[in-house]
């Protein structure tokens, strides 16, 4: 099974779970879609998330893809279950992943969780962490001002640490945490920002090593998995700038990409 998976997100978070997924699943193709001309999807209503979710699931599609990963944790909450019903083939989010990760590493069933403001609001996170483990405490905190700032490529810093610290102010008011979900895949950019700001005694945790763990097996299950012994071909595709995207994207995967390209996909005013 050649075809490629299929990874969304809103801008150049996702990336850290495509990366993942390159690690841990080295003969498998990716196709990756970044709505960067439209990021951040934190603050728009759940049908405009929706749609442009739809939309990039549309592109992703005419690519024949074998397994859609919603590396988005906006799009995740609001369409994972419509997702999962409307397409016939395997179609994993980040959510329940990064759930269970926190429940695996929390000694005190004291787990913070920061997001946008579309997944705080949509109490998905909570949701996940308590159909495991009902008696766990949660603590939600949107944190708008992380996605344009790592859009932007602002990932440390003397104006990096000044933003994290002000907005994770009210999260680290709350001492009982020992586990912090980084509940959005542009974060784990700004990872050791936030460990110094939330202190050493917290343990982060991204959910994009749980998340291409569970693609494994379901491929695994599927009997999907690509056994051709070849160099993967990789693309990925950006509906903004290319520039600052390209810069990200290789300051991840360490490495030169050379299969960038600039796409148009909605079909509606922005």
């Amino acid at each position: 099974m050649n075809q490629a998976i299929g990874v969304i997100d809103s801008g150049v978070g996702g990336l850290t779970v495509a990366n993942e997924l390159m690690r841990q699943l080295p003969r498998e193709n990716l196709i990756y879609l970044g709505d960067t001309l439209r990021c951040p999807y934190g603050p728009r209503s759940k049908e405009e998330i929706r749609m442009f979710t739809w939309e990039m699931v549309d592109f992703l599609l005419q690519k024949e893809i074998k397994m859609l990963v919603i590396a988005c944790n906006t799009a995740t909450a609001f369409t994972l279950t419509e997702l999962q019903s409307e397409l016939d083939i395997p179609v994993i989010g980040v959510i329940q992943p990064g759930a269970r990760a926190a429940i695996k590493f929390t000694h005190n069933s004291h787990v913070g969780v920061v997001g946008t403001e579309g997944t705080i609001r949509s109490n998905a996170y909570t949701e996940a962490l308590q159909s495991i483990k009902a008696d766990i405490h949660v603590n939600a905190l949107a944190c708008p001002l992380f996605v344009p700032m790592v859009e932007q490529g602002i990932i440390s810093g003397t104006h990096a640490e000044q933003v994290v610290e002000e907005s994770l102010y009210p999260m680290k008011m709350n001492n009982h945490i020992d586990t912090l979900i980084l509940g959005c895949t542009h974060y784990p950019l700004i990872k050791e920002t936030i460990q110094s700001i939330i202190g050493d005694h917290v343990t982060i945790i991204s959910s994009s090593e749980e998340t291409a763990r569970e693609a494994s097996t379901i491929l695994e299950f599927h009997n999907q998995l690509n056994k051709d012994n070849h160099i993967p071909d990789h693309k990925f595709y950006s509906t903004g700038e290319l520039e600052m995207f390209t810069k990200i994207a290789e300051s991840i995967f360490m490495k030169s990409i050379d299969k960038f390209h600039s796409v148009t996909i909605q079909k509606a005013f922005i």
